[in-house]
């Protein structure tokens, strides 16, 4: 028998002499075909089984989007890497779970896998398989140890955008799978009310991406097991109006009963929950809302009831004194730059009052996220206020704190407080930003002295009210248009002194670091900035370094005596510090040993101080006109009388020379001033001059 011939195609391109990309390519193509003899061929052959195709795709996840257990187990057994991940971050776990297959799953975390591992979108295997409804998957998933509450996790440029946050609850309500928002909640213990990056919980995400069938079915569930009915969607819908778009009288019934919600709440268009009803003509729920006592003064209800045609809706809304048609109001300019955009928005629209307090909770107008909730933009009477709402019984304490600070000039104080239900609304003069806001503005100048002042009384007042405040953070200060700086504790973090020292220890080492965050104006996160960071002005370098040194070592003068450190000093006092020292000490008996070991600071910066000083300064100093030549020795003493003598009897030959004296000997010897100021501070005889200074010692 004669041999078969070759095909055309068998001899035009001999297989051995392919390159590894034609390999790559055919192998991918197998592993969709589900060819596993060709598979095994090109592996054979040298095919890469960790080759990537079109978006990353490895023939790995290939097979695993193909639900193929054969395939998955053969290319494992061949090397398959299960770590690979896609262009977009995705594993053959996340695949797997989008499949399904409890098998596959389960064979991929025998090689190592972290359960909880995610995509580049946040993405995990049991928020896939919550997304798909893979109930089976899911609980095989949850009994390996997936977090069943984790937030989508995703990068910062995403996170500013407001992107990611989500829950494998929220998929599971988005997606309309009934069964797995039941399972995820019932038995898995998942919470309802954790919010995304966007403020919404697993009932906004029910109602506002669900079909209109399960959405309904899903959302009476939520509120059965305690969904908050007070979070909004991004643009500040809340769920009754959400329930009123879907035309679910149900549902809206069902919200209506419970006590927290605000039926006149409106969204960022100023449209309550009646005027979406009256806008789609659903009679029924106009009805039920008008009923409820929503309002009827707002909004052109009977025009727009006209314009459907609806009059039988039309006639309603006039039973319940629908005639009050708003006029444009008066434009306004707010003082705030910051939030100009935001309040004028809150101005021009509607909102339910809660006293003479107008604000609007929603994402949008939120300033500041913190651990007891948010605050958000408000007017109360006309005034631009920063608002905090809390539950009345917290809210109760924590405006008595805030009243308490009521005369403190650098501590957050309360402007007003209204109360609707059992919420308190604590209202707050308006800041612009935080001091860590501030310090990344690189085109704005600060006076560092000035704002540490105020930082350091604000620390000083809140210690005077009996409260350390534990968390000394740059983005719990801050400032005013005028550029006042005020302290808050939104985290509710102060603890009572009442006697412990290392609270107050705590806090000055604390204080210790945001000096140098502020001094370096923010380049670093304050927690890793060390003392190597320090740059300031060379002049008070040295100053500078000596009280972060304090305060870090809970010296024992406190924050009073710290207050007034030399750092604080400006240059001319410094001057007439050294000379004071020298014109007071001259007539001391023994008053050389101020300067002499153990009760030094340390060892005197400047042994040769002689050599520093301009030669025809120096002459010129050694030998006044009409008067005897004076010696000077290198020592601290002699120092200090040069520095009083010159500044004294200097002549305008010499002050060519110098210029500025305080200037002068600050550049020339910059260590000077905290060497005297704590070798006289610790000695025990002579620490009174510096109380006669002004100095608490």
């Amino acid at each position: 028998m004669e041999p078969k011939a070759h095909t055309q195609q068998e001899s035009s391109t001999p297989f051995s002499t392919e390159t590894a990309e034609d390999l790559a390519f055919k192998l991918n193509a197998a592993v969709r075909s589900h060819n596993m003899d060709d598979v095994l061929e090109l592996l054979e052959k040298g095919a890469d089984v960790n080759s990537k195709a079109e978006y990353g795709w490895t023939p790995l996840q290939s097979a695993v989007q193909d639900n193929n257990e054969d395939l998955v187990r053969l290319l494992l057994d061949k090397g398959a890497c299960p770590h690979a991940r896609k262009d977009n971050g995705g594993t053959a776990l996340t695949e797997a779970a989008m499949v399904g297959n409890v098998n596959i799953l389960e064979l991929l975390l025998s090689h190592g896998l972290n359960i909880n591992d995610h995509d580049d979108n946040g993405f995990t295997a049991f928020m896939e398989a919550a997304c798909y409804g893979n109930e089976e998957a899911l609980r095989f998933l949850f009994s390996r140890g997936a977090n069943v509450n984790l937030r989508r996790e995703v990068n910062e440029e995403k996170a500013k955008l407001l992107k990611g946050g989500e829950t494998a609850l929220m998929d599971a309500c988005k997606k309309g799978h009934f069964s797995v928002v039941k399972t995820l909640v019932q038995e898995m213990g998942a919470d309802v009310n954790i919010c995304d990056n966007k403020d919404r919980n697993a009932l906004i995400h029910a109602l506002k991406e669900g079909c209109a069938k399960s959405a309904v079915s899903i959302g009476q569930f939520l509120l059965d097991h305690g969904a908050d009915v007070k979070s909004k969607d991004e643009c500040g819908k809340s769920a009754l109006i959400l329930a009123v778009e879907m035309r679910s009288a149900d549902l809206v019934e069902t919200l209506l009963k419970k006590g927290e919600i605000d039926i006149d709440d409106a969204g960022e268009e100023g449209n309550t929950a009646l005027m979406v009803a009256v806008e789609k003509n659903d009679y029924e729920i106009v009805k039920l809302l008008c009923e409820k006592g929503a309002r009827t003064d707002v909004g052109n209800l009977i025009e727009v009831a006209n314009r459907n045609r609806a009059h039988e809706t039309a006639r309603l809304l006039r039973r319940h004194n629908a005639r009050f048609v708003p006029g444009a109001l008066q434009d306004w300019e707010p003082s705030s730059k910051r939030w100009r955009d935001q309040l004028k928005n809150l101005y021009r629209t509607y909102r339910p009052m809660v006293g003479k307090l107008k604000t609007f909770q929603y994402i949008k107008h939120r300033i500041l996220n913190t651990s007891q909730g948010g605050i958000y933009l408000g007017l109360h009477g006309g005034t631009e206020v920063a608002v905090r709402i809390r539950r009345s019984m917290e809210g109760d304490e924590e405006k008595k704190f805030f009243e308490d600070c009521g005369s403190c000039k650098h501590l957050l104080k309360l402007f007003q407080s209204e109360k609707h239900k059992d919420d308190l609304y604590l209202c707050f003069p308006l800041w612009e930003k935080s001091l860590e806001e501030h310090l990344q503005e690189p085109a704005e100048q600060m006076d560092y002295k000035d704002t540490l002042r105020m930082i350091f009384q604000a620390v000083g007042e809140l210690h005077s009210l009996g409260f350390a405040h534990q968390d000394l953070h740059p983005r719990n200060f801050f400032i005013d248009l005028d550029g006042k700086i005020y302290l808050a504790d939104f985290d509710n973090r102060r603890k009572l002194i009442e006697g412990q020292k290392e609270l107050v220890n705590s806090d000055l080492k604390a204080l210790g670091r945001l000096v140098l965050y502020v001094l370096t104006g923010g380049r670093k996160p304050l927690e890793q900035v060390s003392k190597e960071d320090l740059a300031c002005d060379p002049l008070d370098y040295e100053e500078a370094l000596d009280l972060v040194k304090s305060l870090d070592c809970h010296d024992e003068r406190g924050l009073e005596g710290l207050s007034n450190h030399p750092y604080f000093w400006n240059k001319q006092r410094r001057l007439d510090f050294l000379k004071t020292i020298w014109n007071t000490i001259k007539i001391l008996p023994d008053g050389k040993d101020a300067f002499q070991a153990p009760n030094a600071a340390e060892h005197f910066p400047y042994p040769q101080w002689t050599t520093k000083i301009d030669k025809c300064v120096l002459s010129a100093m050694k030998n006044p006109p009409k008067a005897k030549p004076i010696h000077y020795s290198n020592s601290v003493i002699d120092l200090l009388r040069f520095i009083r003598n010159l500044d004294e009897h200097a002549n305008k030959k010499i002050s060519k020379v110098t210029g500025d004296h305080a200037e002068y000997f600050l550049k020339l010897f910059p260590a000077l001033t905290t060497y005297v100021y704590n070798s006289l501070r610790r000695h025990p005889r002579y620490r009174h001059l510096m109380e006669s200074q002004g100095c608490v010692c």
